[in-house]
């Protein structure tokens, strides 16, 4: 969606997307702030995680499932939910939780449980029978560090067990996983994932907005992008297209660089 035109827009991917995905982490909003974020921004999103074990205490939660469905989003519920089923033997009754949510959608992941990857890839691939599937690779403990080679199998391996998406983890503090402490990114990691791991079946946690801008500049509008807040999503999209202060060069032609920088 455009309201004028400007030239040196980058072009966006149009939906439904498989490249240039905004994931919105909902952490809780009530269906009136739900209606809001879709009346203000829901052109501009794909996907939403129903955040960590959010969904347990939330008011309201099918209404609000039906109202991101009737918007075409895709829906699910938090990884850490998935895992605290699995911790407590429960994977059939979190299966017969999504049939009675009416969830499309779902993620594995074992960043707060260790979980063998080879089990962890038959949920992924029973799972994906009859639901999209996203998994995600990384701990969320801070100072566990996993090599570039094991993200690269593991996420190719994850791929090839049937999900649509890997989630490389930085939690919604952004400072594990794919980042420092300090929330920078490991760059020499995430470079030779990319080397390896089809971009455009990676969606990148970057919750903090350096992390957006540097994913950005490093693979352009068209980056897969999670854990955004819901009243950063807007923001985002306009340094995905240049029209904020951190990427307003970055699709300029050089001589309107070095005309105004």
């Amino acid at each position: 969606m455009k309201n004028f035109d400007l030239p040196f827009i980058p072009e966006r991917a149009a939906k439904p997307r498989e490249s240039g995905v905004t994931m919105m982490m909902d952490k809780g909003l009530s269906i009136r702030q739900a209606e809001d974020f879709l009346d203000a921004s829901g052109h501009l999103v794909d996907i939403i995680k129903l955040g960590f074990g959010t969904s347990f205490v939330s008011n309201n939660l099918q209404e609000k499932i039906d109202l991101y469905h009737k918007a075409d989003l895709k829906v699910y519920l938090g990884g850490t939910l998935f895992e605290a089923f699995i911790a407590r033997g429960m994977f059939d009754d979190y299966r017969k939780l999504m049939d009675k949510l009416k969830l499309k959608t779902t993620e594995v992941s074992d960043g707060s449980i260790v979980m063998p990857h080879d089990v962890k890839c038959n949920y992924i691939s029973t799972l994906a029978k009859d639901f999209t599937v996203l998994s995600e690779v990384g701990s969320k403990e801070e100072g566990i560090l996993i090599s570039p080679g094991k993200w690269i199998s593991m996420m190719n391996t994850e791929l090839e067990a049937g999900s649509w998406k890997v989630i490389a983890e930085a939690r919604e503090s952004g400072t594990v996983g794919i980042y420092r402490p300090n929330g920078t990114a490991h760059s020499a990691l995430v470079n030779k994932i990319l080397k390896k791991v089809p971009m455009d079946r990676i969606l990148w946690e970057a919750p903090i907005k350096g992390q957006q801008v540097w994913f950005i500049k490093l693979l352009g509008a068209n980056v897969n992008l999670g854990n955004i807040g819901h009243d950063e999503v807007i923001p985002l999209e306009t340094l995905r297209i240049g029209l904020r202060g951190d990427t307003f060069f970055h699709y300029l032609p050089e001589d309107m660089i070095t005309q105004f920088k």
